[in-house]
């Protein structure tokens, strides 16, 4: 399970759709009441017809996604009469999904919703499924890189995205080195190249491709971003299309809210929501039946679901303005017109806690 970024090219097509006005969005009502002004009958008791709700995945089912099977297979979405129609992920990403109008919400990374809204897409993070980021760099236990210092001169197998060798350099400077190393991309197949000893180290997800490893028997050594004074940032989040919040605000909210009491049964009870995500998807988890529970524990006990506060789903300024804010001094965001941002985004307009119950 890679972190995908949207390319530029992607992010470029997505506002050529929504420039020439391509793909179109359901009709579904705003309120899960039907309104009987100007009825002279009687109250109906036909229960409200449901909205739709399309859900763009990024992966193949995860356990970055299973609150929204929790919230299904509950009967949650049902309750606050809404269609969940989950979308598979085929070739587009999400944030091109949500700018062409072809689903109302998507899975998305702090990264990839900063790249997208730069460049003009109208998306929003609505809530935050991860808090923290469970990326970190990963070499072979047995090799003879002990900090990230070491890494100078080395091979880092990547993913190609415009993020990952700033994000590293940052770490090794930090650690006194000089951050020079060769890069090979081989996006799926960087894991394999590592544990072949084909490349020396990678950027893994330590609640997926770090417990397939331990449960291969490859011992890894990892270096966490934030020991070396890098920003802490929101790994995953729920991404909205701005229009569809703006002309649907109660839809939306019943959809955050049944969203945030999956992910709240996530938290308090892995075990229950592993078995309902693999009951939810057939098939999916058949190569590796533990993983799930394993990964769901990983981030259930790690405090990746629930803020300081205990809650689930809020951000803060503070961290969009951290991590986004690097991204912009690196000079990695583009507007519209491809080039890069002369001025800091507005990172307030980034995310909105406005949905959350």
């Amino acid at each position: 399970m890679n972190i995908r970024t949207p390319t530029i090219a992607s992010v470029a097509m997505a506002l050529l759709v929504v420039a020439c006005g391509g793909g179109q969005s359901p009709t579904p009502s705003s309120s899960p009441i039907p309104s009987s002004a100007g009825s002279t009958s009687a109250p109906s008791s036909t229960p409200p017809e449901p909205a739709t709700v399309r859900l763009a995945l990024d992966w193949t089912p995860n356990t970055n996604h299973t609150g929204f099977f929790v919230a299904r297979a509950n009967g949650w979405y049902d309750d606050a009469a809404i269609d969940l129609q989950v979308l598979p992920y085929a070739s587009a990403t999400p944030e091109t999904l949500l700018a062409a109008h072809q689903a109302e919400c998507g899975i998305s990374f702090q990264d990839a919703l900063t790249f997208a809204a730069a460049a003009g897409a109208p998306i929003v993070s609505v809530m935050a499924i991860l808090q923290h980021t469970a990326q970190e760099i990963a070499v072979l236990a047995s090799s003879d890189i002990t900090r990230p210092k070491d890494l100078d001169g080395r091979t880092y197998a990547g993913f190609g995205y415009p993020n990952e060798e700033p994000t590293l350099k940052s770490v090794i400077k930090a650690d006194g080195g000089t951050g020079t190393f060769k890069t090979v991309t081989l996006e799926t197949a960087a894991y394999d190249a590592l544990y072949a000893k084909r490349a020396d180290f990678v950027i893994t997800f330590a609640a997926w491709e770090g417990i397939e490893a331990k449960e291969r028997g490859i011992e890894l050594r990892t270096f966490k971003f934030g020991d070396y004074g890098f920003p802490d940032f929101y790994q995953v989040v729920l991404a909205c299309d701005s229009r569809w919040l703006a002309s649907h605000p109660d839809l939306a909210r019943a959809f955050v809210g049944a969203t945030v009491r999956g992910f709240e049964l996530a938290a308090d009870d892995p075990e229950n929501a592993a078995a309902l995500l693999v009951s939810q998807n057939p098939g999916v988890f058949d190569g590796n039946p533990a993983l799930p529970l394993a990964s769901q524990k990983f981030l259930a006990s790690g405090g990746y679901l629930r803020d300081e506060s205990g809650a689930v789903g809020r951000q803060t300024l503070d961290k969009w303005q951290g991590y986004s804010g690097f991204l912009f001094d690196q000079g990695l965001l583009a507007g519209p017109d491809g080039k890069p941002l002369a001025k800091a985004p507005d990172y307030q307009a980034l995310f909105t806690n406005a949905f959350l119950p």
